[in-house]
């Protein structure tokens, strides 16, 4: 293999010369660290797709944290590596290490989470070329033999595939995630008249202010009588969508959902002809499933998280980092359903 960069990526003479050594066809095994929560496992899938494509008779092995585990892409894999997360505060250093190293020995690492864990795992397994996308750049030369820039304006799941990029890979536009789920021919002709709303996120920095969510999804549901208006809670204690109780009493077209299982989730999803959300995993459900998308952002930084391909998904966000308002994501939201709908044939 050629590492096909000039100035957009890093990679050291050793780097150059074990890549030279390995075809994609003579890769027997290789490990793709992803410690992180479902968004972040949704936005993996399409490197672990194109790794499949361009090592063929590779073993493929993702390794997770403990405390991360749900949705995880197990169906891409081979086999999955749990490391000790923080749900294993009692586990000694020796079981600590000795879990580490039964990731075994690799052809090529990818490090694509870049946190202390996956820098631990990174540093004490074996293997011939090591790549990761680390922020700090003095990590490269620590624990990488090549890596590219980590863009917070680019789409993160973009960037994971840079790492396939670098060596030569050609991966697939748009991005293909691969649900193995039915269709949505299979599952439907059309969506629903339906809209959903997640106002909650893991932590409660990227949460939309609660009055402001509340105010737009009662000014949608006044605007579009038409839709179902769907409030859909997640696993926390503090998403119970009953707390959204006084819209579905004044509003005949406000439904409350309480979380639901992966797959019906996603089916929820699919029957949406637009998901409001904060950033959170479901919206990056929604993203892979091509449901269009309206993300809210002023904490986290929305192009990491914003596909640009197929006119479906949008972000709101103000210059300056504060909250956006409720006429702002209001008028967002109306453009792209009356765009989206338009360009699919659906009825306003």
């Amino acid at each position: 293999m050629k590492l096909w960069f000039e100035r957009g990526a890093w990679a050291s003479k050793y780097a150059k010369k074990a890549a030279a050594e390995l075809a994609p066809e003579q890769v027997r095994r290789i490990a793709v660290i992803r410690h992180a929560a479902l968004g972040d496992m949704v936005l993996v899938r399409p490197f672990l797709i194109e790794a499949r494509r361009f090592f063929p008779n590779a073993e493929i092995v993702l390794s997770v944290v403990s405390n991360y585990t749900y949705g995880a892409p197990d169906d891409l894999v081979d086999s999955v590596h749990v490391l000790h997360g923080n749900d294993k505060k009692n586990v000694s250093a020796w079981q600590r290490l000795a879990n580490a190293r039964a990731l075994g020995t690799v052809d090529i690492l990818f490090d694509l989470a870049d946190t202390t864990r996956s820098r631990y795992l990174t540093l004490v397994t074996s293997a011939k070329l090591k790549i990761g996308f680390p922020y700090r750049w003095y990590l490269r030369n620590l624990l990488f033999d090549a890596a590219v820039f980590r863009s917070d304006f680019t789409f993160e799941a973009e960037v994971m595939l840079d790492t396939l990029k670098l060596l030569g890979a050609n991966p697939a536009v748009p991005l293909r995630f691969n649900w193995s789920v039915p269709t949505r021919e299979q599952h439907g002709e059309t969506r629903s008249e339906q809209i959903l709303y997640f106002p909650f996120a893991s932590v409660q920095s990227k949460c939309w202010p609660r009055e402001r969510f509340a105010a737009l999804i009662d000014l949608m549901a006044t605007e579009f009588k038409q839709y179902t208006h769907v409030i859909l809670g997640g696993i926390s204690d503090n998403e119970d969508p009953t707390i959204f109780g006084d819209l579905a009493t004044k509003h005949t077209n406000v439904t409350l959902q309480q979380a639901m299982n992966l797959d019906a989730t996603i089916h929820l999803l699919m029957d949406s002809k637009l998901v409001v959300a904060n950033d959170t995993g479901v919206r990056n459900l929604a993203i892979a499933i091509n449901t269009p998308t309206l993300g809210i952002f002023f904490s986290t930084v929305p192009h990491r998280y914003w596909p640009r391909w197929g006119g479906l998904h949008d972000s709101v966000f103000v210059a300056d980092g504060t909250a956006p308002s409720v006429e702002d994501v209001a008028s967002r939201a109306k453009t792209l359903l009356n765009s989206v709908s338009r360009s699919m044939g659906f009825a306003r």
